[in-house]
């Protein structure tokens, strides 16, 4: 069975829809953020001060191509996933990408906390998200489905996301 990917922005509940999914769902879930955590031992925003952002992208290249070769699990990305086409082509060949949205303002109020997410750790957040959803929104647009989460919570995404998955005919059965 394929593996369900979800990508998006920062702050449109990849983790937490993930989570909800794999457990729904009754399949492994991981969170490639968490996983790269865990291999460095250091958090996203330290791999960022001390190396920079082209060290965490290499990582982050190295651990999608390891998770697209499993299958039948569900898959939460880091935002920036999308910007190298070789990690888009790999999940994609494994799984259905599913595009979770959210409007600027609910994405500012997500991701308010600061020191958590490197690239929004500066002076104009809302500048700086505006930008960063100007730039990738075509890359996002290239999923498979795409579900605006603004106004959802994500037990009501994920039910979403069963519901294409079902009419695709990539599930089957109750879940």
């Amino acid at each position: 069975m394929k593996n369900i990917v979800l990508i998006g922005f920062m702050g449109t509940g990849k983790t937490s829809t993930g989570r909800l999914l794999a457990g729904r769902l009754n399949r492994p879930f991981i969170d490639v953020d968490k996983k790269i955590e865990q291999e460095t031992g250091l958090a996203i925003s330290d791999i960022f001060q001390h190396y920079g952002e082209s060290h965490f992208r290499q990582l982050e290249r190295d651990v999608i191509s390891r998770v697209a070769r499993y299958t039948n699990t569900v898959i939460a990305t880091g935002g920036g996933v999308v910007l190298k086409q070789e990690n888009m082509v790999r999940l994609k060949n494994s799984g259905i990408i599913i595009a979770l949205t959210a409007s600027l303002e609910t994405i500012l109020d997500r991701t308010s906390r600061r020191g958590v997410r490197p690239l929004l750790d500066c002076e104009d957040r809302a500048e700086r998200v505006a930008r960063l959803l100007q730039d990738r929104a075509n890359l996002y647009m290239k999923a498979d489905c795409t579900i605006d989460t603004s106004c959802m919570s994500p037990h009501q995404v994920a039910e979403r996301v069963i519901v294409f998955l079902r009419a695709g005919g990539y599930l089957r059965g109750r879940s």
